[in-house]
């Protein structure tokens, strides 16, 4: 992911919580916005009670290389903000993966 594909603020991660849209399964919550902009920017949460700060960069990793790959699976001109629940700590890439796109289809 780019710079400018990345939602950075707290100020702009609150907006998109408290004004989107939300979709949830055992793995995501995923919180959905207008952004009036011509490209998709995406935010990732892991929360503290996931582990270590290492590991919480790794699922991170993981998560921007799942939107990478599926970055055609997006619609322009959304904010997209992604929690991840304790349940993604025992998945693989593969179903992750297959579980984003299930959730947003």
């Amino acid at each position: 992911m780019k710079k400018y594909e990345i939602v950075k603020t707290h100020e702009e991660f609150r907006s998109v919580i408290e004004q989107g849209k939300c979709l949830k399964n055992k793995y995501y919550n995923i919180y959905i916005r207008k952004n009036n902009l011509h490209i998709s920017r995406f935010g990732i949460a892991v929360g503290k009670k996931l582990g270590n700060a290492v590991f919480r960069n790794k699922l991170k990793r993981r998560m921007r290389v799942i939107l990478t790959n599926q970055k055609k699976q997006f619609q322009n001109g959304l904010d997209y903000i992604i929690i991840m629940k304790e349940k993604t700590k025992e998945a693989k890439l593969e179903e992750l993966e297959q579980m984003l796109l299930d959730l947003l289809s």
